[in-house]
């Protein structure tokens, strides 16, 4: 399958870097495995909601809300029920681009290369993929946001198919992509096109005697211990660089919530 979405690395983001980092904070805190941590939040993210401008506090807020209403078990079982058992709505970003073909393991060494050069190391002992939309959010929004963006966009029509998908479910989660939608640009051209071919044809196959239809089940398991590339030095990055949040026209209100809190732990920086 063509990879006719790549000319989205060349665009920047349009909002202010602040407001960008607190948006996909609060996203990556929404799309985990939820915890009572979580759920302990949830005020603080509607709070945050509130001081972000409409297009992303209105869908935070919505879900965060959402959630509160109800218990964690219910919470946990409806996550599991909505991100573990459709392959059409994994939050594993490579699936959608290159589905169980070995291509796959490549883009994840590829994730975790550009974490590295931002100034994180995945353990070994990870418990999320690289991949993960929740990890890689947590990188952009603490650490490197300029290789979060060019990753995001390299997956702009995965993202896309994931919020159709949560949509048609008519699931609570679909405000998390819709406000994380509305940090990246919108599909046109050649995307919409590529969306088609997903939507029609699902990812490339590489399997023998497996359910061959589009999205017909779970995401499969992958090595989460792909080898980085030898002879890699680490960026400088990492929580307190330049990369991280700040920057002049943000609200004044966001600096008291710079930082939210860690989602997925992706390991110390280098």
């Amino acid at each position: 399958m063509m990879r006719l979405w790549r000319r989205h690395r060349r665009a920047s983001p349009a909002l202010d870097p602040r407001v960008q980092s607190a948006a996909w904070q609060c996203v990556s805190l929404l799309l985990e495995y939820p915890e009572q941590e979580l759920m302990d939040q949830l005020p603080l993210l509607q709070e945050v909601a509130g001081e972000l401008p409409e297009s992303l506090g209105e869908p935070i807020d919505a879900l965060a809300g959402h959630l509160s209403t109800r218990g964690l078990r219910e919470v946990q079982s409806q996550y599991v029920d909505t991100f573990d058992i459709t392959r059409k709505c994994s939050l594993h970003l490579t699936f959608f681009t290159h589905g169980d073909t070995r291509k796959r393991g490549v883009a994840l060494v590829q994730f975790k290369q550009a974490y590295r050069r931002g100034g994180v190391d995945m353990a070994d002992e990870q418990s999320e993929l690289p991949d993960h939309l929740s990890v890689l959010l947590e990188f952009g929004a603490a650490c490197d946001p300029e290789a979060a963006w060019k990753l995001l966009n390299d997956h702009r029509v995965g993202i896309e198919l994931l919020h159709r998908a949560l949509t048609e479910r008519d699931s609570p989660w679909r405000h998390a992509t819709e406000a994380l939608r509305a940090t990246l640009p919108e599909l046109e051209g050649d995307d919409e096109q590529a969306l088609r071919r997903l939507i029609a044809e699902g990812p490339p196959q590489e399997q023998v005697g497996l359910d061959t239809s589009p999205y017909g089940s779970h995401d499969p398991a992958l090595d989460p211990h792909a080898p980085i590339g030898a002879g890699e030095e680490p960026g400088p990055g990492g929580p307190s660089g330049a990369g991280g949040p700040g920057g002049p026209g943000a609200p004044a209100g966001l600096e008291r919530h710079a930082d939210l809190g860690p989602t997925i732990s992706v390991g110390p920086p280098r």
